[in-house]
């Protein structure tokens, strides 16, 4: 039983490592695009945008509609008239007026014919719709760039992880070839116990970043939304430097095409505003049927005392703004206000994505030089590590030697896995700022 139980555990261990994912960054990305509520958002935003433009639309189009009023009046009004008017001379004669039922039932059509406004906001609309497909780009960019880093940082946890493995691998080398001395009477008991204590520390080591591994992980699966008990595995060139151009137009910046864009409506804002001095020039026509009787008119006719009547009618109303107490004027210079404060705006912008991309090409330069510069410091490192214990066999070096060049490896090792992070962020940084986060999907 125990073998069986034994079994199924290491099949269903089996099964989980081959469900793992092997997930590229450009996976990533496109899973996050697809199922990240920003993302769905940024879409039900176009959706909007397609909605409020159907609906300025609406006001250039007929106004049709149907108006069905039916009325009982049990108290009919009665006026006094001259008896002379019915043969009664000298007497005054009570007249009641209207009938115990009237129905009028209308269709009412109105037509703009004229609407400064409303052509404005035809004009409009394009700039709307290409505003929110602005902005939904945009919010796609700032969803790739929290992946990628998230990203970065789950190889950096990895790469930590498999760091601290290694140096449990030359602790325990270190630690056979002193229980060799110690057993041959070349080497203290102490010298022993130390090592142990320090392959122990590596060891804890070891589990503190494989914890790391699975918190950064976690957090890119939040990142991208995808499910929290889906095992993944990064490819492991993923880490390797690129080479990038750098140069970069600021203007192709979705943040720069978003504020012109925004700019834009202003200026159609303005002139929504000055169409409030053209006159209005609509068109309106009606057309029903009007009963009257002592019935119910709806199922009468003139046999049951109810008569039915046509009427029609057109009109044509203008109307001519002539004075409104400035009120136009001063919303007309509220417009040009905001006007001036987006193209303000627009400036610092310029000037702050111009200082990023600069930062980040010195970012991305210094970081190259920082791998360099590690990778270096890893290889003479192993080789310090190696000749020390060499030595220590021989007498020349003492344990201490041996500990420090193991430390030193360890913080080598770990110095250059940050130097290659903060490249690859720098390199994010630098694509950010050409306006080309969208070839993170090329670069690996």
């Amino acid at each position: 039983m125990k073998k069986l139980l034994i079994g199924l555990v290491l099949c269903g261990g089996l099964f989980q490592a081959q469900e793992a994912k092997v997930l590229t960054l450009p996976e990533a990305i496109e899973h996050a695009l697809q199922h990240k509520a920003e993302a769905e958002k940024a879409r039900l935003n176009i959706k909007k945008g397609d909605a409020q433009i159907a609906e300025v639309k609406a006001n250039a189009y007929p106004n049709i509609s149907f108006n069905s009023n039916t009325t009982y009046n049990p108290l009919l009004q009665e006026t006094v008239l001259p008896g002379e008017m019915f043969g009664a001379p000298g007497q005054q004669v009570k007249v009641s007026f209207g009938q115990r039922w009237t129905s009028s039932n209308m269709i009412q059509l109105q037509q703009q014919l004229f609407n400064q406004s409303v052509f404005t906001g035809l004009k409009a609309a394009k700039s709307t719709k290409e505003f929110y497909l602005i902005n939904a780009q945009l919010t796609e960019e700032q969803i790739i760039e929290k992946v990628a880093n998230a990203y970065f940082q789950v190889y950096q946890a990895e790469q930590m992880n498999e760091n601290a493995k290694s140096n449990l691998k030359i602790t325990d080398q270190t630690i056979k070839i002193i229980k060799g001395l110690y057993d041959a009477g070349l080497a203290r008991k102490i010298d022993y116990d130390r090592v142990v204590v320090a392959r122990n520390n590596v060891n804890s080591a070891v589990q503190q970043t494989s914890n790391a591994v699975d918190l950064s992980e976690n957090a890119l699966k939040f990142m991208i939304g995808m499910d929290m008990n889906q095992e993944i595995q990064l490819p492991q060139q993923t880490f390797d430097p690129s080479v990038l151009g750098y140069d970069a137009n600021i203007d192709d910046r979705t943040e720069i095409k978003l504020m012109n864009k925004q700019l834009e409506l202003l200026e159609w804002q303005k002139k929504a505003s000055e169409a409030e001095y053209y006159p209005v020039v609509a068109l309106s026509a009606n057309y029903g049927f009007l009963g009257q009787g002592a019935k119910f008119p709806w199922w009468h006719g003139e046999k049951d005392g109810v008569y039915w009547s046509d009427l029609a009618s057109i009109g044509l109303n203008i109307n001519v703004p002539i004075f409104n107490g400035f009120a136009t004027k001063s919303r007309i210079e509220l417009n040009k206000i905001e006007i001036l404060k987006a193209e303000a705006d627009l400036r610092e912008t310029k000037l702050g994505l111009d200082l990023a991309h600069k930062n980040a090409i010195t970012l991305l330069e210094n970081n190259m030089t920082m791998i360099r510069t590690q990778e270096e410091n890893v290889n003479l490192a192993e080789e310090v590590l190696k000749n020390t214990r060499s030595n220590y066999q021989y007498g020349l070096a003492t344990l201490n030697d041996i500990l420090d060049a193991e430390r030193d490896l360890t913080e080598a090792k770990n110095n250059l896995t940050k130097a290659k992070l903060d490249y690859k962020l720098a390199e994010i940084e630098l694509l950010k700022s050409q306006g080309k986060l969208r070839t993170l999907n090329e670069l690996n």
